[in-house]
């Protein structure tokens, strides 16, 4: 569930940072996508430090 809620803020991070940039579609779809690339490596190892907490 971590990994999934990074992808989501990060995508949501990636398509902000765009539009704040005033960037075309396409600027808008690749920030939004490496956002939430960067969002799921986030949540990964979020999930795996927490499995080894816990």
């Amino acid at each position: 569930m971590i990994i999934i809620a990074g992808i989501v803020i990060g995508g949501l991070w990636g398509a902000f940072n765009a539009r704040r940039r005033s960037g075309t579609r396409l600027d808008i779809a690749q920030y939004t996508a490496v956002g939430a690339i960067i969002g799921a490596i986030i949540g990964m190892f979020a999930t795996v430090g927490l499995e080894r907490i816990l």
